[in-house]
């Protein structure tokens, strides 16, 4: 064949490949999913998905704060079509990047884990726990407390989340303020315990920290210090004595994306109660619907019932985010 004929053949492959590509956008046989969650959980839900629906997920995973900053850059041209994995505070911030859509499953989601306008639906319940790893720390010298955390001992040994990259850790972190009875009074103990915290980049850095033997000591979420110990690792959740909160974490169509089908597809499945129960028993999120037996999915997972809940300004520390978030990077630089 002449070099020619040869690029002739080449051009004709390639215009080929990308008729298909385009035909399979149209089909929406691909929806990309902004995702704040790591791999275990990844895998899990998008290998059922694709089985479920014949819809291939292309995952772009990060922590919450850094894809709604993608998300607010790619406002005029969307890359992604769905995000998940993300708190309340930040879909609420964020609402005017999302596309209204009534799920399959909205009556089954309470009306306080739902936007009024569908614009977000909550997927799962994450309370904020203390994790200690038992063979660095023997269990009953571990904190009680988010006070304890104060203690100068625990300075370098606490493993905690950038709050600017997650929403989990500016909930935690304005949570303590408010427990240490708010104000500047709140702001200066708060100030103590990022003195002795080491603060790391991605929420999954924290508990594979504690699980691996890196900290004695992280704050984290619940789900991450089970799924760490039912792994074989020596890690004990701490329900904190002063009090903790559940915080929703949930999904929103992305306005403009390019697979709005697509993405309406995942946010139905996301929530339906038989993945809700596969995602409990091998991941333990506790779900954001109610009408799941937990108790027989998995073991050990205390009920709410159970566990002294502390109270947290979550509307007025949303609608402050932006100067308490300034605030805290501001500690973070001072305290390093």
């Amino acid at each position: 064949m002449t070099f020619a004929r040869w690029g002739q053949a080449l051009g004709w492959l390639f215009g080929l490949a990308l008729m298909h590509a385009g035909d399979a956008a149209a089909q929406g046989t691909e929806v990309v999913v902004y995702t704040g969650n790591e791999s275990t959980l990844n895998d899990l839900a998008f290998a059922a998905f694709q089985k479920d629906t014949g819809i291939k997920v292309q995952p772009v995973a990060a922590g919450s704060g850094v894809l709604v900053k993608r998300v607010q850059t790619e406002k005029d041209r969307p890359q992604g079509d769905v995000i998940w994995g993300v708190s309340r505070s930040l879909l609420e911030t964020n609402r005017a990047h999302f596309a209204p859509y009534r799920s399959k499953n909205h009556d089954a989601i309470p009306a306080e884990h739902r936007d009024p306008e569908m614009l977000w639906i909550g997927n799962n319940l994450h309370l904020m726990v203390i994790l200690q790893n038992t063979k660095l720390l023997p269990e009953g010298q571990g904190p009680k407390t988010w006070a304890d955390l104060l203690d100068p001992k625990w300075k370098g040994k606490i493993a905690f989340t950038d709050p600017a990259n997650s929403g989990s850790a500016y909930s935690t972190a304005t949570l303590l303020v408010q427990i240490f009875g708010g104000g500047e009074g709140g702001w200066a103990k708060a100030t103590e315990f990022f003195r002795n915290a080491k603060i790391l980049n991605k929420s999954s850095l924290v508990f594979q920290g504690v699980g691996q033997g890196e900290y004695p000591i992280g704050v984290s979420l619940e789900y991450a210090g089970y799924l760490w110990a039912a792994n074989g690792a020596p890690v004990k959740v701490i329900y904190p004595a002063d009090g903790t909160i559940a915080q929703m974490e949930g999904c929103a169509v992305i306005k403009g994306g390019p697979n709005p089908d697509g993405a309406k597809a995942f946010v139905d499945f996301i929530n339906r109660k038989d993945v809700r129960e596969m995602i409990f028993a091998k991941t333990f999120r506790r779900p954001a619907r109610p009408d799941l037996d937990l108790a027989k999915l998995s073991a050990g997972v205390p009920p709410l019932a159970g566990i002294k809940m502390a109270t947290y300004d979550e509307k007025g520390w949303t609608e402050r985010r932006a100067e308490s978030m300034q605030r805290i990077q501001d500690i973070i630089a001072k305290t390093r």
